[in-house]
């Protein structure tokens, strides 16, 4: 869905959340009333919550903190700002994972990095759609090349899931944890997911793309089609979370991308650790999807090689590399 240049500039009075009449919105852009109603409509569509107040015109429900490049460079670390050859936000994507899936292959197509606001076909795993009202939440891929071919990068879902805990940790999110192989969990529901797609040469060069979704607030009429218990930031944090969009971005970045500029020579192996001090499954009764097969068993917690360890019935330990966990209800 394309955002008119109308439609932006509609956002950008909106996004302080204060009441600005009709009038004062026609004016500022010198359209009719008329006009502003029909873009206010379609506003609507793209997830935000805009409220009418009688006499007074309209605000947004959430106040906004649009992304900026500016904004999050000011915070990233040197280490990463290094590492970055691109830094691009776009007002709306059909998918920023899919953007760069077509940009690998492409000259000095390393270290490109893609915000967007709202995404038509946000992607999640196993073909799933990943929810993108305009504007709340963050949407980012990465597109880093490794020389050494997929093999090389085996258990890189799992370090980057270790960052993303570590970038929420630093902006004061407490209490988040990890289930296996890299969804971002608090309190038994879906914070963030991570999805990496690959590209190239079975043993040659290869580009990966590193897509997140990070839900800050989520108006329940978008979330009405979310199959899985979810939650944002807005449930777990007192101040809105919108506020710190830029601020979380830059940190993402700044654990991002140093852990896959050298994953390739580092490995699973300095992530490891890391990742079982976040493991909010180990110990807890589960099922394992995979396919039309369904394993049921006690978390042991994962390997050396980020296999997920299921405990039977019966005590034998079965080690997976993929499959689709749920928590049994009790």
């Amino acid at each position: 869905m394309l955002i008119s240049e109308i439609q932006q500039k509609i956002i950008a009075i909106l996004a302080d959340g204060q009441l600005h009449s009709g009038t004062e919105l026609a004016e500022k852009l010198n359209v009719s009333r008329s006009a502003i109603c029909k873009q206010l409509k379609n506003i609507t569509e793209l997830g935000l919550e805009v409220s009418a107040v009688t006499g007074k015109g309209y605000r947004l429900k959430s106040p906004l903190q649009l992304l900026s490049n500016n904004n999050i460079r000011k915070d990233l670390t040197a280490s990463a700002e290094s590492l970055i050859s691109s830094l691009e936000i776009h007002q709306s994507i059909h998918s920023t994972n899919s953007y760069l899936l077509d940009r690998a292959g492409q000259e000095k197509s390393t270290g490109i990095v893609c915000f967007s606001e709202y995404q038509a076909a946000g992607k999640g795993r196993r073909g799933r759609e990943w929810v993108s009202p305009f504007g709340s939440n963050i949407y980012l891929s990465i597109l880093w090349q490794f020389q050494a071919g997929p093999a090389s990068i085996s258990g890189l879902s799992l370090a980057v899931a270790v960052a993303v805990i570590r970038a929420l940790n630093d902006c004061g999110v407490e209490d988040v944890g990890l289930k296996w192989p890299n969804d971002i969990y608090w309190q038994h529901k879906k914070l963030a997911g991570i999805l990496i797609e690959v590209s190239g040469e079975t043993n040659g060069p290869c580009h990966a793309v590193i897509g997140l979704g990070l839900n800050l607030y989520l108006p329940k009429e978008k979330a009405k089609s979310i199959t899985q218990d979810w939650v944002d930031l807005s449930q777990i944090i007192d101040n809105h979370p919108g506020q710190i969009r830029n601020k979380l971005s830059a940190a993402l970045l700044n654990h991002l991308m140093p852990i896959i500029a050298t994953f390739d020579d580092k490995g699973l192996g300095n992530y490891i650790e890391a990742w079982r001090s976040f493991d909010c499954m180990k110990g807890k009764q589960v099922q394992l999807f995979m396919g039309k097969q369904v394993f049921s068993g006690v978390v042991a917690g994962i390997d050396d090689n980020g296999l997920l360890l299921l405990v039977d019935e019966q005590g034998k330990i079965r080690a997976f590399a993929s499959g689709e966990v749920s928590f049994r209800q009790s």
